[in-house]
């Protein structure tokens, strides 16, 4: 009968990760229905969009990019960033020239860390969390770590059936019907995950659902214009691969690159 330790643990395991997957869940769901008002009277504003969307990295390519199209900072074709304008305008991009350093000139991926690092992104975290737009850092990765758990919980159950499979037979319990028990755990754990794609897949690491709701009007809103601003807010909203420059997209391209002297 050692088939039947066998399956408790694999019922132990499903229904762990199961329940861990659905009380993430339902914080998840609790949180989006208290911040349904969070989005109303809230404009974005770029850093905001930026953040929302991708995080502080996406905060430090946005601020690099705007200096950058000012001509207040250089940002060469081989990955190097120079300081032209040392005036920071605000706190981010007095965090970029702080980050380039005395000398007013350094490699764009040190300068990205840095900044993506600063207290004017940190700053800027802590207030879009307070407004109910940003998801906090403990429950960023609530839902995906459960996800993970459940999907382990799958594996494991298969291996623990196939485990009872191949025991000698032990019991005059048929091998069938030893494998029904053990589809039962299995079927938990994948209707879990089937119910999790379709609730869960939606949410992302730092925008709230409310945050998301504003990120999709804010896209909606600059559709078909070509104005600074628009621009601005295509790379907040998407990133680097927004940049239309050829120069400026090869400056970022090589912020990767190892420093060879």
């Amino acid at each position: 009968m050692f088939w039947v330790l066998l399956l408790l643990l694999a019922w132990a395991v499903a229904g762990t990760a199961c329940t861990r997957l659905c009380l993430a869940a339902v914080r998840a769901a609790a949180v989006d229905t208290d911040d349904t008002t969070a989005a109303q009277g809230h404009d974005l504003t770029l850093y905001e969009a930026a953040f929302l969307s991708g995080g502080p990295a996406r905060v430090a390519d946005l601020t690099l990019v705007s200096m950058a199209r000012q001509r207040r900072l250089l940002l060469a074709h081989t990955g190097w960033a120079t300081v032209v304008d040392p005036r920071g305008r605000d706190e981010m991009e007095r965090s970029v020239i702080g980050a380039i350093g005395p000398e007013g000139q350094s490699r764009i991926e040190p300068v990205r860390s840095a900044a993506a690092g600063a207290d004017a992104v940190r700053s800027l975290a802590d207030g879009l969390v307070q407004a109910g737009l940003a998801v906090p850092d403990g429950a960023r990765t609530t839902v995906g770590a459960g996800l993970r758990q459940v999907r382990a919980a799958a594996v494991a159950v298969l291996a623990l059936g196939v485990t009872a499979l191949l025991m000698p037979a032990q019991s005059e319990m048929p091998r069938d019907l030893v494998a029904v028990w053990f589809a039962l755990p299995l079927i938990l754990t994948l209707s879990c995950l089937a119910i999790a794609r379709v609730e869960a897949h939606p949410y992302s690491p730092w925008a709230s659902p409310a945050g998301q709701r504003l990120l999709g009007t804010l896209t909606r809103r600059t559709g078909g214009a070509v104005d600074d601003r628009t621009y601005l807010t295509s790379v907040a909203v998407r990133g680097i691969r927004a940049v239309g420059e050829p120069e400026l997209r090869a400056a970022f391209a090589h912020r990767d690159q190892p420093w060879h002297e």
